[in-house]
């Protein structure tokens, strides 16, 4: 028999079997399936240690499949930067590369095996200790054992992905030596495969996507809820003599003005006679463009009697036009029914698809809103105005920002304002934060020591700093420590924020710690599922606009145990 010898392939792979003098030659196929599946011992130890690091706890509860998800994105980003570290090793060592003998790969395959179990075994003890914390009590252990196969999973399809860009790029380099030199040629190449695949990414499969979202979203929107009906009344749109037809409000808008408490419902609460509240709205359908569906949406609030009522709300809608019931009911009912909301729709997709790619349309629906409220409010006599207050949640606290230019704006052009949930980049509340004073924690800012804007996490505790005057109209942001939308931002991939760095949250683990890359995919997989956790966690505000609207109204005659009774209310309801 003819012996067979032992090469090990110049990148440090393992080593494999080649038939010596004599022997067949391996089918060149099967030769190249085992080049794009061949690891070097650089990259998989990077891709160990990033795996492990994933396991490290988040902001939320992540089950077994999402766990799996971010485990193979790291490990394949962990591979990426042990192959290119041992490059830049090689190049100043001057050297080439060197054997990995088996013995090496014996040892990483004992310390992956020992290190992943540990990290799997800490990560679910970490996981419990979270649904803990937020009271989640739905666990599926079988996810949790498919978490290894789906890392492993996402992490080949990943490795084959950057193989195959980087076979590309050899070839359009080899297609360009034909007319440049080599220098040249690799440079080139590396722009024409960056930019090709940045195309296909961005302009070819996200956009397929997204159109693809809103074309199924879009049906969804001709839908009314289960249990809304048409108004009866002439103070909602959609209802009798409405300047808005009921077909043109979407979904979200049929929710909004098909439901709410009554004078009845509010009368009871308050114990005291109380009005039937406004509400204004214009769907996508409404109209054809942002400004003449503002304009129409304010006509039938004008129409309804909206600026004859003491208090008036401005509301930026979330993605496909979602108002959160509790901030508009809660303020309906502190303010004695005499109240109006307007809203109005901008796009079809949900919130979270809405937060990544319809910002623009979000900008342009709270400008055009509160300037079509404010022009119509201004031209009104100074004792015949009602007080105007504006709200946003998540992606409508950012299109409610773009309105004002910053703090005086907002305390002189509004009685007050209530943002929940504002994602990291609204560019008022990053200027409110960065700007924030000394000593003050990130995610509990003073600003100026809280003359006009303040933030709290839980409104029932008090919000900082206190005893210090909060005079004239109040601006509160309420932000939850474990809210990703609050903290998800690209620069997550390469510094460490400060919100991090200082003591944690009441609902955020204290062995949360930041980890390059790492902590940016956690966060960015914890977006999604923000609203899966109970009440006052997460992108949850339900009860805490009741505390929230108390202090920005400053409404008389409510009690303790009279906020006590309306959180429940709102809770149940919702």
């Amino acid at each position: 028999m003819t012996p067979y010898t032992h090469k090990s392939p110049p990148d440090g792979s393992p080593g494999r079997e080649t038939a010596g003098n004599g022997g067949a030659a391996p089918d060149a196929g099967s030769a190249k399936r085992r080049r794009s599946l061949r690891l070097t011992l650089p990259g998989c130890w990077g891709a160990l240690l990033f795996a492990c690091l994933s396991f490290t706890p988040s902001l939320l509860p992540r089950g077994g499949v999402l766990q799996g998800l971010i485990c193979g994105i790291n490990a394949a980003i962990g591979y990426g930067l042990g192959v290119v570290a041992a490059y830049v090793w090689r190049a100043f060592a001057d050297r080439e590369a060197r054997h990995a003998s088996r013995t090496s790969w014996r040892v990483l395959i004992v310390c992956a095996i020992v290190l992943f179990g540990l990290s799997f075994g800490f990560g679910q003890y970490w996981q419990h200790e979270i649904r803990e914390l937020m009271g989640v009590t739905d666990f599926n252990a079988l996810t949790a054992v498919a978490c290894p196969f789906v890392a492993a999973l996402v992490f080949c399809l990943l490795l084959l992905a950057g193989r195959g860009l980087r076979r590309l790029y050899h070839w359009v380099t080899r297609v360009l030596r034909r007319w440049a030199g080599p220098r040249a040629a690799r440079v080139v190449g590396w722009l024409v495969v960056a930019g090709l695949a940045w195309s296909v990414v961005s302009g070819v499969l996200l956009s397929g996507f997204v159109n693809g979202a809103n074309e199924a979203f879009s049906l969804r929107d001709t839908e009314t809820p289960e249990g809304v009906h048409q108004p009866t009344s002439t103070l909602r749109s959609g209802g009798p003599g409405s300047l808005v037809p009921w077909d043109s409000l979407g979904r979200q808008g049929r929710a909004f003005t098909g439901s709410g408490p009554s004078a009845q419902d509010i009368g009871a609460f308050t114990h005291r006679p109380a009005l039937e509240p406004v509400r204004a709205y214009a769907g996508l359908e409404t109209s054809d463009d942002a400004e003449s569906r503002a304009e129409r949406a304010v006509a039938d609030l004008e129409r309804a009697g909206g600026f004859e009522r003491a208090q008036l709300l401005v509301v930026t809608t979330t993605g496909s036009g979602w108002v959160d019931p509790a901030a508009v009911d809660s303020f309906e009912y502190l303010g004695d029914g005499d109240a109006a909301t307007v809203a109005m729709q901008y796009s079809y997709l949900p919130s979270w698809l809405s937060y990544l790619v319809d910002q623009s349309k979000a900008r342009e629906a709270g400008r055009e809103l509160f300037d079509a409220v404010y022009d119509v409010w201004s031209k009104l006599p100074q004792d015949q105005r009602p007080r105007l207050f504006v709200a946003g949640e998540s992606l409508g606290s950012f299109g409610g920002e773009t309105a004002f230019s910053g703090e005086y704006d907002l305390r002189n052009r509004t009685a007050g304002t209530l943002f929940a949930g504002p994602p990291n980049f609204n560019t008022l509340f990053r200027e409110f934060s960065d700007q924030r004073d000394g000593g003050s924690p990130e995610i509990e800012p003073v600003y100026r020591q809280g003359r006009t804007v303040r933030f709290t996490e839980d409104p029932t505790t008090g919000i900082t700093p206190e005893g210090e005057p909060w005079n004239g109209p109040r601006v509160l942001y309420l932000m939850h420590p474990s809210d990703p939308i609050v903290w998800w931002s690209p620069e997550l991939a390469f510094s460490e924020p400060d919100w991090i760095g200082q003591a944690p949250g009441g609902d955020v683990l204290e062995g949360m710690f930041w980890v390059p890359f790492v902590t940016f995919w956690q966060v960015t997989a914890d977006l999604p599922f923000s609203t899966d956790v109970p009440d006052g966690h997460g992108h949850r505000y339900k009860a805490a606009y009741v505390d929230g609207w108390n202090a920005v109204m400053r409404p008389s005659g409510f009690t303790p145990q009279d906020l006590d009774r309306l959180r429940d209310i709102v809770q149940t309801d919702h």
